[in-house]
C-alpha cells in the first residue's frame, strides 16, 4: 500500500494540480497557454494587465505543481503546458478552456495578447 501512495518521479499531484488551477491568474495564464502554446512572460503581462512579478510568481507555482515547463532564451523566460502531462490534467485543461474560451475574462485576454506590439520572436519589449 505504501508504494500506491508515494509520488512517482515528476508526477503531478492531483490535489496540487488542482490547487493550482484554482487561482483565477493561474487559470488565466493556463488558458493562454492552452490556445497559442508558448508564450514569454512579457506577452502574459501584457495580456493580463498584471506585474511581471505577479505573473512570474505564479506561473512558477504551476511549473513547481508539475503543469508547466519553461525554457530561458537571452533574458527571457518562455512557458508551455508540459508535454509528458498525465492524460487526465490534458483532460482538465483541455475541458476547462472548450467550456470558457468564449467567456470573460479569457475573451479579453486573448484580444488583448493580438493587440499587443512588438510580440516576441527574437525579443520582448523593454
Amino acid at each position: 500500500m505504501a508504494a500506491q501512495t508515494e509520488r512517482v518521479a515528476n508526477e503531478p499531484v492531483a490535489h496540487e494540480i488542482f490547487q493550482a488551477l484554482a487561482d483565477d491568474t493561474r487559470l488565466r495564464c493556463l488558458m493562454l497557454l492552452s490556445t497559442h502554446g508558448e508564450l514569454c512572460v512579457c506577452e502574459l503581462v501584457h495580456a493580463l494587465e498584471l506585474s511581471q512579478p505577479k505573473i512570474s510568481r505564479h506561473l512558477k507555482l504551476l511549473r513547481d505543481a508539475g503543469v508547466l515547463a519553461d525554457r530561458r532564451e537571452r533574458i527571457w523566460v518562455y512557458y508551455r503546458i508540459r508535454e509528458q502531462l498525465p492524460a487526465w490534467i490534458g483532460d482538465v485543461i483541455n475541458s476547462t478552456w472548450q467550456a470558457n474560451a468564449q467567456r470573460e475574462p479569457f475573451i479579453s485576454d486573448t484580444q488583448r495578447l493580438a493587440t499587443m506590439a512588438d510580440r516576441p520572436g527574437d525579443r520582448c519589449p523593454g
